[in-house]
């Protein structure tokens, strides 16, 4: 049975989006969140920084926001750059990219509970059998997500405008990504029964509907556990939502005829 990547769906990162940089440089409003909108020092760096913000592609946006940082070393929207890059690398499913600019991400600000989250994932996916690196990445992802959960409500920068309902949807999915990174890294370390708890979790806590790669990880921690009813149930559900990812779609058919097989060998 095989592990696959975890991928966020595109509504789970447009929900986390509303909490980043479509506001950074604007004119000073107080406080929408519990920090302050970040502020551009002078219509330069604004404009400067809303060029560098324009750009097409992870590696296009990181390589504007290193220009950008190097002219603007103490600029308060730095981070907002490497934050912007970030999302862009995790729609494009470039996990060496995530844990490289989450890491300068962080490097600015260690409390950015989406740059913990998302880079948990991205060292969570890396795991792999016999790994040399196995007990640093699982410590480093148990620390992240902590800090992550920790911080959510203190890191976080508001978009003038946000609904009370959007903020719940936003916290439900940065939840929801820190207990997926903890149930496949759990899923990938032989602990079963802490990979299902983890991911059911994270189910419950998206709000913006299942997520096919949850469930499939779900089914496989389930299926460990011979609890082979279960697994069908889960996998069926991946089944279901996996029609846009074709690679997701075949791993879980392949997972539901050896439950299915299974299942009927029982008593």
């Amino acid at each position: 049975m095989r592990l696959i990547g975890f991928i966020m769906t595109k509504r789970v990162l447009l929900t986390i989006a509303l909490t980043l940089a479509s506001c950074a440089g604007m004119p000073a409003q107080g406080k929408s969140g519990l920090r302050p909108l970040p502020q551009a020092r002078t219509t330069q760096e604004y404009n400067d920084y809303n060029a560098a913000r324009a750009a097409i592609g992870g590696a296009a946006l990181e390589a504007a926001a290193d220009n950008f940082s190097a002219r603007y070393p103490e600029s308060e929207l730095c981070v907002y750059l490497y934050s912007h890059a970030l999302h862009v690398y995790q729609n494009e499913g470039n996990a060496p990219r995530i844990l490289a600019t989450g890491g300068r991400v962080l490097a600015l600000d260690p409390d950015n509970s989406i740059a913990l989250a998302l880079t948990a994932m991205a060292r969570a996916d890396s795991i792999t059998d016999n790994d040399p690196d196995r007990d640093q990445k699982v410590a480093q992802i148990r620390h992240d997500c902590a800090r992550a959960l920790k911080t959510m409500d203190s890191s976080l920068v508001l978009v003038p405008g946000v609904t009370p309902e959007e903020i719940v949807a936003y916290k439900g999915s940065l939840g929801s990504m820190v207990h997926s990174a903890l149930g496949i890294m759990e899923l990938k370390t032989g602990n079963d029964s802490g990979a299902e708890k983890d991911l059911k979790t994270a189910l419950s806590l998206n709000r913006l509907g299942g997520d096919p790669s949850i469930y499939y990880h779900l089914a496989l921690a389930q299926d460990h556990q011979k609890k082979y009813s279960d697994a069908l149930a889960s996998v069926e559900q991946a089944m279901q939502l996996a029609s846009s990812n074709p690679d997701l779609q075949q791993l879980a058919e392949k997972e539901h005829d050896h439950l299915q097989k299974l299942a009927r060998r029982e008593p």
